[in-house]
């Protein structure tokens, strides 16, 4: 699981209660050490007062820190009133990172006027700061530490994080050109690089062999991949080469994505690469995205950056599959067959026993696995980009356990209303490729791409 570090600025005013923002400010940080992934910088009592931010001079100590520390993310709380200036000089100086806002409830009815807190009050104040700076936030409530619904927003706030980190300026790698069928698989770019600083970095299948040319049959870095692939597969119905070959592109593509510093890869799955290395790579694909390098079929360049999105909202603790929307279950109500090649992660196999490693579902070539995922609460996600306006399509279902068998990688996924939703997708032009993962990620996706500029699409 991937560590997000995650400033903590406890805003106070001198006129009010020192002890009871004293008080909310360990209170929150109880709670804060306890969300998973969470590493929590905060100015302690050496470099503030009371270890809070209540003027100027205690912003620019803050910033400082905060910089040093290479912070990913932002949390503003009002222990008491705050105030906006020193606040709103700490939230410009990181209005590139990702950054959620909120206040304290009061403990008591106020006797003669004299307040504990103000929050409410001085909340507002420092939200409309933030609105007259153009800094995108998101609002966590009027709350006390504990209440779970606080929790749930910060959980989903280091996800957030996690995905604008992972996402803006990552490098994806290009395999071959996209299938000459598939207008689904275009992508802009010049759309790319503007919004988000990304860089695409194309390559060929054959360029690709250079990375093995210098490997014989038999070369023990070969045969330590096929022994590991082994170990989690059965290929007794697959050639005595099979492992070799696919050992093979496994070593190619993690060569090209480590000296490109690749966060993703989409790759031209079929045609050369079955010419060229003689087996189809639809399984190294699962193995590489579960190492955690995303890799999605048909040179789908968007359908690797969904895959990146929902691995860093998981805090890269699951690997994604990369599905097509199939078909409408006959029978059924409300589900669907989310379905590929023989892509799928095995660890996310819901079988017992060694996956069968064996043809590809259209002809005789080699490296696809064959199983369906296990059941559970899932995210499905796609991205979309129409004239340079990006836009995600994000929702939940459950992947359930139906009778039957196939070849590929597959799961059965039940939603709430899958005649809406697939007039969502239809309508909204989103394509039949998407990326699904175990969990319930939405809410830190969607808060992610409103930070990015990213439109969500949802039912």
């Amino acid at each position: 699981m991937d560590s997000i570090r995650i400033g903590f600025v406890p805003a106070h005013r001198n006129s009010l209660s020192e002890d009871w923002a004293s008080e909310l400010r360990k209170r929150c940080l109880a709670v804060f050490n306890k969300i998973p992934g969470l590493e929590i910088i905060v100015p302690d009592e050496s470099l503030t007062k009371r270890g809070f931010v209540r003027d100027e001079i205690e912003a620019e100590k803050v910033i400082k820190l905060f910089q040093s520390k290479g912070i990913d993310g932002l949390i503003i709380g009002t222990m008491t009133f705050g105030d906006e200036i020193s606040i709103n000089t700490i939230a410009s100086a990181f209005r590139n990172k990702p950054q959620l806002l909120f206040g304290t409830k009061e403990n008591e009815v106020p006797s003669c006027g004299a307040r504990t807190s103000d929050s409410f009050c001085g909340t507002l104040s420092i939200s409309s700061g933030l609105h007259r700076r153009k800094i995108p936030f998101i609002f966590a409530g009027l709350v006390f530490p504990e209440e779970k619904e606080f929790q749930k927003y910060i959980s989903d706030f280091v996800g957030t994080c996690s995905v604008v980190k992972g996402f803006i300026g990552a490098k994806i790698g290009l395999v071959g050109p996209r299938p000459e069928p598939f207008e689904t698989c275009i992508y802009n770019e010049d759309a790319m690089i503007k919004q988000f600083y990304q860089r695409v970095v194309p390559t060929g299948v054959s360029d690709l062999m250079n990375f093995t040319r210098g490997l014989k049959p038999g070369d023990p870095v070969l045969k330590k991949i096929a022994k590991e692939m082994a170990a989690e597969t059965d290929m007794s119905n697959s050639g005595a080469e099979t492992g070799e070959k696919l050992a093979r592109v496994e070593y190619a593509l993690k060569q090209f994505a480590a000296q490109k510093g690749l966060s993703a890869l989409a790759i031209q799955c079929y045609s050369a690469m079955e010419m060229l290395f003689g087996v189809v790579p639809c399984y190294v694909m699962g193995r590489i995205t579960t190492a955690g390098t995303m890799a999605s079929c048909e040179t789908d360049l968007y359908g690797a950056l969904t895959m990146l999105i929902q691995y860093k909202a998981a805090l890269s603790s699951t690997p994604p599959h990369f599905m097509d929307w199939t078909l409408k279950h006959p029978v059924e109500k409300d589900t669907f067959l989310a379905w590929h090649c023989g892509n799928g992660p095995v660890c996310l196999s819901g079988q017992k026993g060694k996956i069968p490693v064996t043809c590809h579902y259209m002809g005789p070539d080699m490296g696809t696995v064959h199983f369906q995922l296990k059941s559970g609460v899932v995210t499905l996600s796609t991205l979309q980009e129409d004239g340079g306006h990006f836009k995600m399509f994000v929702t939940t279902g459950k992947s359930v356990k139906l009778e039957g068998t196939m070849k590929g990688s597959w799961s059965w996924v039940k939603v709430p209303d899958l005649d809406k939703l697939y007039r969502t997708l239809v309508t909204g032009g989103f394509v039949h490729h998407a990326s699904l993962i175990h969990g319930d990620y939405k809410q830190a996706i969607t808060d992610a791409c409103a930070i990015m500029g990213i439109e969500v699409v949802t039912i």
